[in-house]
């Protein structure tokens, strides 16, 4: 007998650490949750919009913490990774994250550069990927990635947008057709600049316009005044331009002193977007500008947005306040909204979900909630809804409810101005004004 009760004593011991072994991984991990939140803190990318989404991510963490984490219970443990604005350190970060940290969740990637190799290599491994910025269409396209997503909008859709925009003002605007309109368009030769230079070809020849001039460039180009002089001989009425910072910069600073002149100039998020950082180089001639990002959360009225979230875009703006004390709200950079919102996503929809239906947090049950999740238009900070591409999809983890909007810079800070539906003026001016450097006679 005695034996018996030993052997059946055993038999439960190791029962007991199988069950321990196979529990759900929010059970087992206990009350936290550690997330990898990967961006560029130095180089060129930090200020050209990576820093800013640090930003809004890591407030948004803050936030949930101080309610008592997701579903009051799992607190956030934020573990930070720089990938220095180049690839190859974003790589080993995203290593060191998930398998020196071991992080449940890797989330974040400011550049395209870096997101195209990461996902596939995140992937792989069997690790869940939440990218809140990187757009390119390469990110995702035609690979059915099976545990990345992203809420963020497409770079096909910036692209678009930013054409349909000038087609949609150009007779009232520019006192011709769209098809009577020239085109330049001009971005930097890595696969952020690429898909949206392609989206905007694409468009333009659908809405009939004449693209004189398209042209990549590089970054690290230390002169782009053989860009400049191009562009002058071909005279576009509007330029469509794709980069980072500095070189961003470097262009303009280069079509002022060789006079470069159009009626229109249209940029896409990244450097066209920090509005304070611009203005530090060029001060109120930056009125007119235009640029193209998902919403800016402080740009809408609260009255279209679900009940609650206009509070959660006025808790960003307080918190915020810590980076910029003095910033007005109409400079303040999209991607902090991108940051801050897209990171809410997974808090408030992605993470409960997989943990009170799905059993933990681990890459399967994350994996299965993010399919699942459904937020209508209206539901989110940034105005736009949130359902997820089927892995069968061509772009697989690909938010097909977010929505790229075109602003422009009226009376010195950022305005809505297309689509309709979120255009906080009714009438933008759409061209440069007079006093602008770059402005046609």
């Amino acid at each position: 007998m005695k034996s018996a009760r030993m052997i059946l004593a055993t038999a439960l011991v190791l029962a007991v650490a199988v069950a321990s072994t196979w529990a759900p991984r929010a059970d087992a991990q206990g009350q936290t949750i550690k997330i990898g939140v990967l961006y560029d803190h130095s180089g060129p990318f930090s200020a050209a919009g990576s820093l800013n989404c640090w930003r809004g991510a890591k407030m948004i963490i803050d936030y949930v913490n101080e309610k008592g984490g997701v579903l009051g219970k799992y607190k956030i443990v934020q573990v930070d990774g720089d990938g220095q604005s180049k690839a190859e350190v974003a790589i080993n970060e995203a290593e060191r994250l998930l398998n020196v940290e071991k992080v449940d969740i890797l989330a974040g990637i400011y550049s395209s550069a870096h997101a195209v190799p990461l996902a596939e290599k995140v992937d792989k491994q069997k690790k869940f990927l939440w990218i809140t910025t990187a757009i390119a269409d390469a990110v995702l396209k035609d690979r059915h990635l099976q545990y990345t997503f992203r809420p963020q909008a497409n770079g096909g859709s910036f692209g678009e947008n930013s054409v349909a925009y000038v087609a949609h003002y150009a007779q009232d605007k520019l006192k011709k057709p769209a098809k009577d309109v020239r085109a330049g368009i001009i971005y930097e030769d890595g696969p952020y600049g690429a898909g949206v230079a392609a989206a905007n070809e694409a468009e333009a020849k659908k809405q009939g316009m004449q693209v004189v001039l398209k042209e990549g460039y590089s970054i690290q180009a230390p002169d782009l005044s053989s860009l400049v002089t191009k562009l002058r001989s071909q005279r576009p009425d509007v330029l469509f331009h794709t980069g980072y910072n500095p070189d961003i910069a470097l262009f303009l600073r280069q079509a002022k002193e060789q006079g470069l002149r159009v009626k229109v100039y249209v940029g896409h998020g990244a450097g066209h977007s920090q509005l304070a950082k611009l203005k530090e180089t060029f001060g109120n001639e930056v009125e007119g500008f235009h640029t193209v990002d998902p919403p800016a959360s402080q740009l809408i009225d609260p009255k279209k947005l679900k009940p609650g979230l206009g509070d959660l875009t006025q808790e960003m703006l307080r918190r915020y306040k810590a980076f910029e004390p003095t910033i007005p709200p109409g400079q303040v950079a999209p991607h902090v909204s991108m940051g801050f919102n897209n990171m809410w996503v997974l808090l408030n929809d992605v993470l409960p979900r997989a943990i009170g239906k799905h059993g933990g947090f681990g890459p399967e049950a994350l994996a299965k909630a993010a399919r699942e999740t459904d937020i209508p238009e209206g539901g989110t900070m940034q105005g736009y809804g949130v359902k997820f591409h089927p892995v069968e999809h061509a772009m697989a983890g690909q938010n097909m409810r977010a929505i790229a909007a075109v602003y422009q810079v009226v009376d010195g800070e950022l305005k809505h101005v297309y689509p309709p539906v979120i255009a906080s003026l009714g009438s933008p001016p759409v061209v440069l004004p007079a006093s602008s450097p770059w402005a046609a006679r």
